[in-house]
């Protein structure tokens, strides 16, 4: 005799579908949040800032200048889905110049001071992760001591002193890296254009690759990783290692901008808390296992924004700092919310 299957009296035994729409909105709640918030604080800066988010001349600063912070905050968003932080990229970004104008002063090849600045960046970044990794400090603790150190390596070897790259200007490294393409009146800078190819690298890492879910695994639970045959401690140095080496490329594309090197490049805190805000803004939590790159090139382009918003809108320059905690508070919260409903 057969039996009929019955249906579910209650709701904790039915098995409810979800549509394709229902599945992808759960799947992408973190992106739709941030892409949500960028949508209404960019209505609210053009219905208020007299007609300045309407032109052309904004945007190319926006493109010229975001992309100064929000080049670390796409590494550092893997290093944090880790549970792991680096406080000591901006002093890399100095340390990396030290390598690229000596041996640019050198050989006189940019090409090559390339090559040593990436090598610098990616030692720093080798150090941190294997005083984290192996000697077994905190990556807070670890990296805000190898902060002061390499800032300290880079006055001693300068001196104190910046140095001028104006004979770089014109070299094909430089056209590479801040170069402009003109459409129109648009000029898009070189160094957006290298940050949207280093966020769709470290976007393919995250979702495509075989090392992307180890870093989300080894964030969530590392003695779970650990069991699933995952090198965790490998997943984290390489994480580190890729903030250095992204780090170093970033202070060289700001310095070329500028033609000149300074010693003290970064250490101002703007650099630290805009990357860092664009991380924690774009969804990455700060508990390890949860974080996405579109999260933070939307929340990097945030940040990079907001000073221009409260100047465009006649607001006096000193509240920039409070808008800049009120937006993060908000739309983290709001983020929040949408992503518990979503899901």
């Amino acid at each position: 005799m057969t039996t009929k299957p019955q249906a579910a009296s209650h709701s904790g035994d039915r098995t409810v579908e979800m549509s394709p729409l229902a599945r992808w909105m759960r799947r992408n709640a973190l992106q739709i949040g941030i892409f949500f918030i960028a949508i209404l604080i960019w209505l609210v800066f053009v219905i208020f800032a007299n007609g300045a988010f309407l032109s052309a001349p904004i945007y190319n600063s926006f493109m010229s200048t975001t992309p100064f912070f929000a080049l670390m905050a796409l590494p550092l968003t893997l290093l944090v889905i880790a549970k792991d932080i680096d406080l000591s990229f901006p002093s890399i970004m100095a340390w990396g110049m030290v390598l690229y104008s000596t041996v640019f002063a050198l050989t006189g090849s940019t090409f090559l001071g390339l090559l040593a600045c990436l090598a610098a960046g990616i030692l720093a970044g080798w150090l941190n992760g294997w005083i984290v990794v192996k000697v077994g400090i905190p990556s807070l603790v670890a990296t805000l001591g190898t902060s002061f150190f390499w800032a300290g390596v880079v006055l001693v070897l300068q001196s104190g002193s910046g140095r001028s790259l104006v004979a770089a200007k014109g070299s094909v490294i430089d056209i590479a890296l801040t170069g402009r393409i003109e459409i129109g009146q648009v000029q898009i800078p070189m160094q957006f254009v290298w940050t949207i190819i280093i966020a769709v690298v470290m976007w393919l890492l995250l979702n495509r690759h075989r090392f992307g879910a180890h870093v989300y695994l080894v964030g969530d639970n590392q003695e779970s990783a650990r069991l699933m045959g995952v090198n965790a401690d490998r997943v984290r140095i390489m994480c580190f290692v890729l903030v250095g080496m992204v780090a170093a490329f970033a202070g060289l594309v700001q310095s070329l901008e500028l033609s000149y090197f300074w010693p003290t490049m970064g250490q101002g805190g703007g650099t630290l808390l805009q990357t860092l805000a664009s991380v924690f803004l774009g969804g990455t939590s700060v508990f390890g296992g949860t974080g996405t790159i579109f999260g933070t090139f939307v929340g990097a382009f945030i940040i990079g924004s907001i000073n221009a918003g409260v100047v465009a809108m006649n607001i006096s320059g000193f509240w920039t700092q409070l808008v800049y905690g009120l937006i993060i508070v908000v739309s983290v919260g709001l983020q929040t919310v949408l992503s518990r409903r979503l899901r």
